[in-house]
């Protein structure tokens, strides 16, 4: 396992060497030498009272990575923050980051990056849940300044895949990053109002919408019916489990939100989507390649920004 770990770091360094420059495998070694052992054992804590932290994380990490960059800037907590908006209003996972962020700050004051624990609390969670186990650079630094406004820009649940591949391209991310990325909904919730229109009135029609199994329109219109804010699993068969079930499902017309399915037939992502769903090893690899380059993605290293005694809330507040 340690030697297919290091040889997708290998790959991913040897792509982006610019990007990760700055960050290395064990960084704290020397200056905080527990804080992955620290960080892995209060996931591993939660994650055994409430399985769905692994969604809860892998979705702050998204959001937080893909608004200004890796920089810890969801987990602010004024008024005029990322976190209070839009679709990051129903974030969460907050109240584990600042958990293992009071422990860090007790054994190794000032040192450890509320941006560096919520990457490595996120791989942590994603490895309970079944998924790969990888090692990931850390030394990131917080940053300075919050984007409320950056975060309606965030990729949507009816986006086109052309659109979809455009985001992460900005990002320099590929194909098989994009579409491995998107596979975390294998653990993903989403709440009724993201799917409701392809229930019954897809695009105005009155109709379900047609790319959609039938029973699956039935077993959905259920459940949104039964409760005041109803939401249900994206993967229908094994939903805390981080596999590539998911995949396999959107292949026969069983994806929840309109994106998750256009990607099994649009002919710029569908054989990566039959790749994933054949192998599940390689959707696997795949995702710790594509996590490791997401939790690069316009990061404060060396002087830049700094390292938050809260995670709620920058260090001159």
């Amino acid at each position: 396992m340690k030697i297919a770990n290091f040889s997708i770091l290998l790959l991913v360094f040897f792509i982006f060497p610019i990007t990760f420059a700055q960050l290395r495998v064990g960084f704290y070694d020397n200056s905080c030498p527990n804080a992955e052992t620290i960080v892995q054992n209060l996931v591993s804590d939660e994650f055994e009272s409430d399985p769905t932290i692994t969604a809860a994380l892998l979705r702050m990490h998204f959001h937080d990575c893909f608004v200004g960059g890796c920089d810890g800037s969801i987990l602010l907590n004024s008024t005029d923050s990322e976190r209070f908006v839009g679709p990051n209003l129903s974030v969460r996972g907050f109240e584990l980051i600042d958990e293992i962020k009071a422990e860090l700050e007790a054994q190794c004051p000032s040192n450890v990056s509320c941006a560096d624990i919520m990457a490595l609390a996120t791989r942590d969670s994603v490895a309970l849940a079944g998924g790969p186990s990888y090692n990931i650079p850390t030394g990131r630094r917080d940053g300075l300044r919050t984007n409320a406004n950056g975060v309606f820009n965030l990729i949507g649940p009816t986006a086109s895949v052309a659109a979809f591949l455009s985001f992460f391209g900005d990002k320099d991310m590929n194909t098989l990053d994009a579409v491995a990325l998107l596979g975390a909904h294998t653990v993903g919730v989403g709440s009724c109002d993201l799917f409701q229109d392809r229930l019954v009135n897809f695009n105005g029609t009155g109709l379900p919408d047609p790319s959609m199994d039938s029973d699956l329109v039935a077993n959905l219109t259920t459940i949104c019916e039964a409760s005041e804010n109803p939401s249900t699993g994206l993967d229908r068969s094994t939903p805390l489990t981080f596999d590539n079930a998911f995949f396999g499902q959107i292949r026969v017309r069983r994806g929840v939100l309109q994106l998750d399915q256009r990607l099994a037939t649009d002919e710029a992502t569908s054989s990566v989507v039959a790749q994933y769903a054949a192998d599940n090893d390689l959707f696997k690899r795949q995702f710790a390649i594509a996590m490791v380059k997401m939790g690069a993605v316009d990061v404060f290293t060396g002087e830049d920004g700094e390292i938050r005694t809260n995670c709620w809330a920058f260090n001159n507040n």
